[in-house]
């Protein structure tokens, strides 16, 4: 029943990532109407979090509802995982396209599995990395960058870019760094909620350096309004949820070698709604990134 249950978080991370992997598409569409990307963020983790808030409460009515942590340490917990995995990773991997290529900021965002695996086996020394999960690691990586780069090999380097690109990926690690704590005290539920009110509350500040939001006529657009309910109920509220139950039976390392699919996803979407040209190179590393997915489980 465990084996069967390891499986089954597999697959759901699985589907979760190639979500997430689509949502630059929809994003994409987004911005063209006239929305920024913080925008967009701030708008689909308030549709999230009040889903997600009706949700725990008629799941928890037969029993009392927890609007807050245990202890403040644990209240702060929960706000470090909203700053993490909510608006610190969204809005240093945004700004970053402002100052380097939309390459870079993938080809250094998608790498958050190298990261994960790194930053937990330096605050969990108990942490050991098998020779077949590295080298899988390695190659999933390779055939990531592959699929990115597309056979177009030129960088262009941009200090402040690219730092923000690494800022995004060391939030995301630590996000599934600070979730192992989390997950030992509080169910998914408990912790998604806090996460997107954390999220929206923190990103709030940023306004005010940048004003301005979208005017309701933008916003009650059927396209604009179709995508924007698809990020806040299926790639932020369910996702979100399904991600740290996947966390909590796959363990962090595991789940997150799931993003190198993210890439992929990206690509296939755009695709079929964008029209963009699938090339060789995509299927090149996407056969590398199958590889070292498969190294990575095998012990």
């Amino acid at each position: 029943m465990k084996q069967d249950t390891r499986l089954i978080a597999h697959l759901v991370a699985c589907i979760t990532v190639i979500i997430w992997g689509t949502t630059f598409v929809w994003t994409k569409l987004l911005i063209t109407a006239g929305l920024s990307p913080s925008q967009i963020f701030t708008l689909r983790f308030i549709i999230a979090y009040v889903l997600m808030l009706g949700f725990s409460l008629m799941w928890q009515k037969r029993t009392r509802h927890k609007w807050f942590a245990d202890s403040w340490s644990d209240e702060l917990l929960m706000v470090a995982l909203g700053i993490t995995g909510g608006s610190i990773y969204f809005l240093t991997e945004n700004e970053a396209l402002r100052f380097t290529t939309a390459t870079n900021v993938s080809l250094i965002v998608c790498s958050c599995p190298l990261f994960t695996l790194l930053t937990h086996r330096l605050f969990y020394r108990s942490q050991r990395l098998g020779g077949k999960q590295m080298l899988g690691s390695v190659i999933a990586c390779v055939g990531m960058t592959i699929v990115v780069l597309n056979g177009r090999f030129i960088l262009q380097l941009s200090p402040v870019g690219d730092l923000l690109a690494f800022a995004a990926c060391l939030s995301w690690a630590f996000y599934s760094l600070l979730m192992k704590p989390a997950l030992k005290r509080y169910s998914s539920v408990f912790i998604t909620r806090k996460v997107f009110f954390y999220g929206v509350l923190t990103i709030l500040p940023y306004y005010l350096f940048v004003p301005g939001f979208p005017s309701l006529n933008v916003l009650l657009q059927p396209d604009v309004l179709t995508n924007l309910l698809f990020l806040g109920c299926i790639a932020s509220m369910l996702c979100f949820l399904v991600w740290n139950w996947c966390i909590r039976r796959l363990g962090a390392i595991e789940a997150t070698n799931w993003v190198y699919l993210n890439p992929l996803a990206t690509i296939v979407a755009a695709s079929l709604v964008l029209g963009e040209e699938i090339t060789p190179y995509f299927l090149i590393g996407s056969a590398l990134i199958l590889l070292g997915l498969y190294l990575t489980e095998r012990r």
